[in-house]
């Protein structure tokens, strides 16, 4: 994710993913530097580098964008013989993040992975607001209803800006952006590139291309399951039936439950224990790596006490579908149940989730 500095040592210090065009536009309008001296370091032609600034000026009429450059262009030096940005005046990428600017590279990947895998979902939006401290991506129900997925911090959003993973597709006071080619890009190649994660190799080819639906996905030759694709979760699907009585199968608050049980799964880096059964999953030593932010740490702690609340069955369905998202069919197969009777016991599941939530006293909502 490392931006292309060409070998610049003048351009050295900024966050490793700042895009070349940014880092051009910095140098120039910040720091002073002439066009013509950034293009003798490059090694390219002063036309060049006079495009990408102008490109760049274009997208401060993006909230995010403008934020993301006025954060960077506050630690530019000024004034004469300050020309360029040194190492020694940004500091560490880690130093960037600790006082409140942009994520580090590692982070940017860790939120990115995240939230662009959310918003390839079906009907979802990346909303801002001038005066929210974080980012929400709200999805379409298909019935009307919006509800939360995911939120971020706005630092992080505005990275994904600043790197053309997300547009703006609404202006105004609460901003909506949309996943670009670029984001659908990036996160097919990050899934690829996770050679740990056997769901993110598989994924990674036909995941975040065609029209939502369920897709079969190739495993190792000990076993084949079946996964939803980014647009289509087992939730999303089984909230488009109706009952005989043409009332939907799934509410809005059972849905909601239901992601932010998601939610919660996704912050707490528990991804290590995927496909582990219900019993294992709670019960093993849960000691604590080191290195989680305390963010994880609150994240696992509530996936473990509504997994541990659900019990054998129910934490099992709402584990399987909600953070694997398995397919009902596969979650039936798996725990030996017979064939359609999954969704009866995902809804109890998502009732006793709800009911857990409301316990809680928090106010219900995803976390953030």
């Amino acid at each position: 994710m490392r931006g292309d500095s060409g070998g610049d040592e003048p351009l050295a210090g900024v966050p490793g993913w700042l895009p070349q065009s940014a880092r051009y536009y910095l140098a120039h309008i910040e720091a002073g530097t002439p066009i013509r001296a950034l293009a003798r370091r490059a090694g390219c032609h002063a036309s060049t580098v006079l495009r990408q600034i102008r490109a760049c000026e274009a997208k401060r009429d993006d909230i995010l964008v403008d934020a993301a450059l006025r954060r960077l262009g506050q630690r530019v030096p000024r004034g004469p013989g300050r020309h360029g940005l040194i190492k020694e005046t940004w500091d560490m990428d880690g130093r960037l993040d600790k006082d409140g600017a942009l994520p580090t590279e590692e982070r940017l990947s860790v939120e990115a992975r995240r939230i662009l895998r959310r918003l390839c979902e079906t009907g979802a939006v990346l909303a801002v607001a001038a005066d929210m401290e974080k980012a929400v991506v709200l999805r379409d129900n298909g019935s009307g209803e919006t509800s939360r997925a995911a939120v971020v911090e706005r630092a992080v959003a505005e990275a994904m800006a600043l790197k053309q993973w997300i547009a703006c597709e609404t202006p105004g006071r609460v901003s909506r952006y949309r996943i670009t080619a670029a984001g659908r890009g990036e996160i097919q190649r990050m899934l690829g590139a996770d050679e740990t994660d056997p769901h993110g190799c598989a994924e990674a080819p036909r995941v975040f291309a065609g029209p939502a639906r369920a897709v079969g996905v190739q495993d190792p030759p000990t076993s084949r399951r079946i996964r939803y694709g980014a647009g289509e979760t087992p939730l999303i699907a089984l909230a488009r039936r109706r009952d005989r009585d043409g009332q939907r199968f799934l509410s809005a608050d059972l849905v909601r439950a239901g992601e932010r049980l998601r939610e919660d799964y996704e912050l707490s880096g528990l991804g290590a224990r995927r496909d582990a059964p219900w019993d294992r999953f709670v019960m093993e030593d849960m000691a604590h790596p080191e290195g989680l932010s305390r963010t994880q740490v609150l994240a696992r702690a509530r996936v473990l006490g509504a997994l541990r609340d659900l019990g054998p069955g129910l934490g099992d369905v709402a584990l399987r579908c909600c953070c694997y998202l398995e397919g009902l069919e596969t979650a039936e197969k798996r725990m030996g149940w017979s064939a359609r009777s999954g969704k009866i016991v995902l809804r109890i599941a998502l009732q006793r989730l709800k009911r857990h939530y409301e316990g809680l006293n928090d106010g219900g909502g995803l976390i953030g």
